[in-house]
């Protein structure tokens, strides 16, 4: 076989054409370039998020989940203007494939519901940002911080340091916590035992000593002692403190209830053990067979 009849050969496996599209015949080559020009759009999108528009958003101080809502935006927007221009460029018009797409979105929408939902609802994260990156939030018994959002769903590290991937629509129908929305500065309350025979105002004297002595406890909203309930063999007592970050709300837990143990041995304050008393209303006899 010559070198012409090969150059032959490879044009006609090019241009072989492999189906209409809105009366535009469809090559090897059309879709070559149509993929290459989607391609390319992709990396740039990934370019412009990352390196350019990433590095101005941060040399103006804009807070990180604004940043990452922003070039998620801008790197859809330059896909979606990426598939436009290949279609043009390949010669389909999309007025007409509108058409088309609308009659087969109407089947597909049925066996992709689930997807739709997770897409609308990611559209709806990105835009009305109820969660952000960076946001420490509970959803049903898993707490983590948010990673990443996509299109379809959310990632998760949770404080295992295991990752979860969430459908976005659980974010938008379900109740979710979100620790960090409007202020990070959240509310402890520490519940206590103490023995009816304390002394109540030694009491409440030691436990405003340990929350005075915690450097991770804010002084502004004040601490607070509560006594909240008479028990059965003690006064419910209640420390009431706020913290920066809720995120470390698990160790200054840990640290204020230590230093309640210390600071009541130092006083001489009983913690009592729950304590039931028995009664017997009549006495049993033991009759021994003669």
């Amino acid at each position: 076989m010559g070198k012409d009849e090969i150059l032959k050969t490879f044009h006609e496996v090019i241009s072989y054409p492999l189906f209409e599209l809105n009366n535009t015949t469809v090559t090897p080559t059309s879709l070559i370039v149509f993929l290459f020009i989607i391609l390319m759009f992709i990396l740039v999108s990934r370019l412009l998020g990352s390196k350019i528009l990433g590095r101005i958003l941060q040399k103006i101080n804009i807070e990180e989940g604004l940043q990452f809502t922003m070039m998620k935006i801008s790197r859809y927007i330059v896909i979606s203007i990426g598939v436009i221009v290949a279609f043009q460029v390949i010669g389909i018009n999309l007025s007409g494939l509108a058409v088309v797409l609308g009659f087969l979105s109407v089947g597909i929408g049925f066996g992709l519901q689930n997807v739709t939902s997770n897409f609308i609802a990611g559209l709806i994260l990105l835009f009305e940002r109820p969660i952000k990156v960076g946001d420490r939030v509970t959803v049903g018994d898993t707490e983590g911080d948010v990673e990443n959002i996509n299109i379809r769903s959310t990632t998760i590290r949770t404080l295992n340091n295991i990752t979860i991937i969430v459908p976005n629509s659980d974010f938008i129908s379900s109740s979710v916590i979100n620790w960090t929305h409007s202020d990070r500065k959240i509310r402890v309350d520490l519940p206590v035992g103490v023995s009816y025979s304390s002394d109540l105002d030694t009491v409440i004297k030691a436990l405003k000593e340990v929350a005075a002595e915690n450097k991770d406890v804010l002084k502004t909203p004040p601490s607070e002692v509560h006594l909240k309930n008479f028990g059965d063999s003690s006064w419910d007592m209640s420390l009431r403190v706020w913290v920066a970050d809720p995120k470390t709300h698990y160790y200054v837990r840990s640290e204020l209830n230590c230093s309640i143990v210390h600071k009541f041995r130092k006083y001489g304050i009983e913690i009592p053990f729950p304590q039931r008393d028995v009664h017997f209303r009549n006495s049993i006899s033991m009759v021994k067979d003669s």
